[in-house]
């Protein structure tokens, strides 16, 4: 009798369904907790999620899953079925984005310049989080436009450096527990052009830029986008930001915000300069391309909750455990679902859309790599995740695991569900890859 395979996902996928899944750490994926738990998630909110968040739990839900859709091969050799289910194609899912990745990736090699890079990050204060909340995409507006703005002022004072800078700029939303904790990446040359465009102007050895300057002009800039958005009415104060709508309220508590220190942190590049191309695409795939968790962070899912592993940053960024209820571990999760059309990786200055085509060839050519114009600045190799279309094109000659000599030839396909189709079906709830596709099987087989 010919034997039925799936890929992991689609296989566990009723387990998941039915909260029969308990697992401890081998393998467990946020789509397994999503699909054991969303419906209590939603029950406990209400029904009161955003459309984005019900969008996000609908379709890690269904990722790599038969509701996805996807194709069947079978082996020449043996007969032997496999199933290949389709990806979410969600950014806030940590299956996917392999694809994406590797395209942008491949334009950041064509960006990196020969000159040591600096990392940056730019955090604001915690008392800021209730208001973050309900004001997502003005605050993380505000956030990455401050940066920017610190940084090249900065940048362009004589005192320090001078010069007209470029630089990518990353915004994550969360800390190891997964609280909201908004800060900005940042990956920095270290130098930039002179005024008139007609030298390179190198940073100091292992000293980028002033710290303290940078942090209180960040301050300043970001609080007073926040006074302005506030003036024009873009900001929700409702609940227990009510008060703000009153002005004295409103500079009473800001005041304190003023007067606190903000984290602003400059990190100096590796010392080994033969490494440091393949060091910076290192970070920049890292950070990213990131989302709130990555799944081989969890450890288990059990009736107590899901136990997940953090660094303890206070405390020499020692490895530890938490475990939340399965409710508070998504509504944590969910808090960093940023709005839709919002664009988290952005360019500036040199590196900007606007000026790149002219300014990068101009910096390489005074950092005198004229000669080395066609050779790539580093060989790294791809990227860990292989996208779907990948997947699906490899499957097509892969060998048959099975039986280890035949050749998978794909016999079915089913389509991938428009999104409304996918949210008709609710949340959490997937198929078993058996019950969807019973004519494609042989007699005898499974179904």
């Amino acid at each position: 009798m010919p034997e039925v395979r799936g890929n992991a996902r689609g296989l566990r996928a009723e387990q998941a369904a039915g909260r029969g899944l308990r697992r401890a750490a081998a393998g467990l994926e946020l789509g397994e907790v999503v699909r054991a738990y969303a419906a209590d998630y939603v029950a406990w909110r209400g029904g009161k999620v955003s459309g984005e968040e019900r969008r996000v739990l609908t379709e890690l839900a269904a990722c790599r899953t038969p509701r996805m859709g996807g194709h069947a091969s079978q082996c020449d050799h043996c007969g032997a079925w496999e199933f290949f289910w389709n990806s979410c194609r969600n950014r806030h899912c940590p299956l996917c984005g392999g694809a994406e990745r590797a395209r942008w990736l491949e334009r950041c090699r064509q960006d990196l310049l020969p000159t040591p890079y600096y990392h940056t990050i730019f955090t604001v204060p915690r008392e800021l989080r209730p208001l973050t909340l309900v004001n997502r995409k003005v605050v993380y507006d505000l956030l990455l436009h401050a940066t920017a703005e610190t940084l090249q002022q900065v940048a362009a004072n004589p005192k320090h450096l001078g010069a007209q800078i470029g630089f990518t700029l990353v915004l994550h939303t969360w800390g190891q527990t997964l609280q909201l904790h908004p800060h900005v990446h940042g990956v920095v040359p270290g130098g930039g052009l002179s005024p008139a465009g007609t030298r390179w102007l190198p940073a100091r050895k292992d000293f980028f830029l002033p710290v303290e300057v940078l942090r209180c002009l960040f301050r300043g800039k970001f609080l007073a986008g926040l006074k302005r958005a506030w003036r024009q009415g873009q900001l929700r104060l409702e609940g227990d930001l009510a008060t703000l709508t009153d002005i004295q309220a409103w500079e009473k508590w800001l005041t304190p915000l003023y007067q606190k220190s903000w984290n602003v942190y400059v990190e100096p590049p590796p010392s080994d300069r033969a490494c440091q191309p393949e060091a910076v695409l290192k970070y920049l795939a890292r950070y990213a391309w990131g989302v709130a968790i990555s799944n081989s962070r969890l450890e288990s899912l059990t009736e107590e909750g899901v136990t997940f592993r953090w660094k303890d940053y206070r405390h020499g960024n020692q490895e530890k455990n938490m475990t939340l209820r399965a409710v508070e571990f998504l509504r944590r999760f969910l808090q960093h679902v940023l709005p839709k059309g919002f664009v988290r990786i952005r360019y500036y200055g040199l590196l900007s859309t606007r000026q790149r085509r002219r300014a990068l060839p101009l910096c390489r050519q005074l950092l005198n790599l004229a000669n080395r114009a066609a050779q790539s600045p580093c060989d790294l190799p791809p990227p860990p995740d292989v996208s779907e279309a990948a997947k699906d094109s490899s499957s097509e000659s892969r060998t048959c695991a099975i039986c280890g000599k035949g050749k998978l030839r794909r016999v079915r396909s089913w389509p991938r569900p428009t999104l409304p189709q996918l949210m008709a079906r609710g949340v959490g709830a997937a198929s078993s890859p058996v019950s969807i596709c019973p004519s494609v099987l042989p007699r005898g087989s499974p179904g």
